[in-house]
């Protein structure tokens, strides 16, 4: 079946059987589950609402491809090819990077399959005969709709024009065609609309890791800056700011409260990530628990992508352990603008540039050659592209039962207060306020100790650097140079390692050439510049 349709996981196909004259040949059913009838009440809802979220739980940690990761990092204007990972290896050299790329159609089926679960949950909440009152009618369909919207984005920002599929699918389709970005805009604008009007606020949620309100207004600010929506995006910042239940952490507090550190890398150790364990600045957080069952997804990569093979190197003396982030292989490594001149313009006293938050040096730890441990590790040139390389310990952890990393059990923050304050500067200097943007600004480089900033310091360029500053990490970096018209010259400017291959139509993705041959009866067409 999946050879003759487009899109394959957007419908179920209905079978029609041929039945013989004998009725007790008929088939009966007690019971019959199926998306039809599963979202028409509140048990059917919550294990509906559940696979949403483990579906986009997946955009992150589940890496089949094991280097999926980098390519929302590598060819970007902060990192650079690690020499592992073959997905990576087209945004690294952009050159073969092509309409049948892995990684394309990995995330291109990802998103459709978020926005087809969220139809099929919406068609339930519309259904007058649904077992539901209309709260929960509204909040289930605010929860479905908020996450077709996120995958909405996704598209659009790095593919452009989509299929818009509003409605669940029962037959085979296979004469989609791709909308407008006006249309596909209108339609996520719509979503959140209703989202942020019917998801209950963040201390109201029924459980952690449920859509709040203001997850959906962050990602409002997000959609609106994308569509030169200014004013609207800085309204939906405001409201968060101003809804005073969030704050900058600008005090140590959690699990490691005692031990060196400071405020800000408190907020990415295990066990201090979500809000309810006082990281204040938590959106929303994807919540995951080592071994169990249902609470990881599978070979999450963040660690292996971000920390590098420093048990590897060739100076030996190395050994996975706590302290250095467990085991890395350094699929990508910061580029040498982020290592060498990020940080200059923000200060020698920067908190996000300590050694508790960008390690640059190591120590020999091997316990069995004890007159090497405690020295530091003087690197041959030879490792330094990413055996023994400057990384952000953002991803490091590690527990002895696990430590080789195949098990997935760090949270991910996929929103926050401090990129609130981003978004809000981009928004008021794109209304040409940089006074209020500088204000914005100061707010988190006062948290991290930073020089402060004025007016006449920000530009669009300013902005990025310091969303490089504060989210290096945890944004998807590619999302946002994409989104604010930025890649194509941030590359060529900041990184030489991949600026020879970039060229203009690579800032869009290939639409995958798979779904392009299953569309058999209407064109779905290709971006520019890409081929089979």
């Amino acid at each position: 079946m999946k050879k003759h349709i487009l899109l394959s996981f957007i419908f179920i196909a209905s079978v029609g059987l041929i039945s013989c004259s004998k009725s007790f040949l008929d088939e009966k059913s007690d019971s019959s589950y199926s998306p039809v009838n599963s979202f028409k009440n509140v048990a059917g809802l919550e294990a509906g609402i559940a696979g949403l979220q483990a579906s986009v739980r997946e955009q992150y940690t589940l890496q089949a491809l094991q280097s999926l990761l980098c390519v929302f990092q590598v060819g970007t204007d902060v990192a650079c090819f690690g020499g592992e990972g073959g997905e990576s290896i087209p945004y690294h050299n952009y050159s073969l990077l092509a309409s049948p790329d892995a990684a394309s159609v990995f995330y291109w089926t990802w998103a459709y399959r978020v926005i087809t679960n969220a139809n099929q949950i919406l068609r339930g909440t519309a259904d007058p005969s649904a077992a539901l009152t209309d709260a929960q009618r509204q909040l289930y369909t605010a929860e479905a709709r908020f996450y077709r919207a996120y995958a909405y984005n996704f598209l659009v920002t790095l593919w452009g024009e989509v299929p818009l599929v509003d409605r669940p699918y029962d037959e085979p389709k296979t004469d989609f065609t791709r909308a407008s970005v006006a249309d596909l805009n209108k339609f996520m604008n719509d979503d959140l609309l209703y989202a942020t009007v019917n998801l209950p606020a963040i201390d109201q949620v029924s459980k952690p890791g449920r859509i709040s309100k203001e997850a959906a207004q962050q990602l409002f600010a997000e959609v609106y800056l994308r569509q030169g929506k200014n004013d609207l995006a800085e309204a939906q910042c405001q409201a968060i700011i101003t809804g005073n239940k969030f704050s900058l952490v600008n005090a140590r507090y959690g699990v490691k409260k005692t031990e060196p550190g400071d405020p800000f890398a408190d907020m990415f150790i295990t066990g201090n990530q979500r809000r309810r364990q006082g990281n204040t600045e938590a959106i929303w957080v994807q919540e995951l628990e080592y071994n169990i069952p249902g609470g990881a997804a599978n070979l999450d990569q963040h660690r292996r992508v971000w920390v590098p093979f420093y048990s590897g190197a060739s100076t030996g003396g190395l050994v996975v352990c706590d302290s250095l982030g467990g085991r890395g292989i350094g699929r990508l490594r910061l580029s040498p603008w982020v290592v060498k001149k990020l940080y200059t313009t923000s200060g020698a006293n920067d908190m996000r540039n300590s050694k508790y938050n960008l390690r640059r040096d190591f120590y020999y730890n091997d316990p069995s050659k004890p007159l090497l441990v405690g020295k530091k590790v003087i690197i041959p040139n030879a490792d330094t592209l990413f055996h023994l390389v400057p990384y952000t310990t953002k991803w490091n952890h590690f527990i002895p039962t696990d430590p080789t990393g195949t098990g997935s059990y760090k949270d991910l923050i996929m929103m926050r207060l401090g990129e609130t304050y981003l978004l809000l500067a981009e928004a008021q200097l794109k209304q040409n306020n940089p006074g209020g943007a500088a204000i914005s600004i100061n707010k988190l480089r006062t948290r991290a100790n930073a020089a402060q900033v004025s007016a006449a310091d920000i530009t669009l360029d300013f902005i990025l650097d310091e969303r490089a500053r504060e989210l290096i990490g945890e944004e998807n970096r590619r999302m946002t140079l994409v989104r604010t018209g930025t890649l194509l010259d941030r590359v060529q400017r900041l990184n030489f390692k991949e600026n020879t291959t970039i060229k203009p139509h690579n800032v869009l993705l290939p639409i995958p050439q798979t779904e392009i041959d299953l569309n058999k009866d209407a064109p779905l067409g290709q971006n520019l510049g890409y081929f089979k």
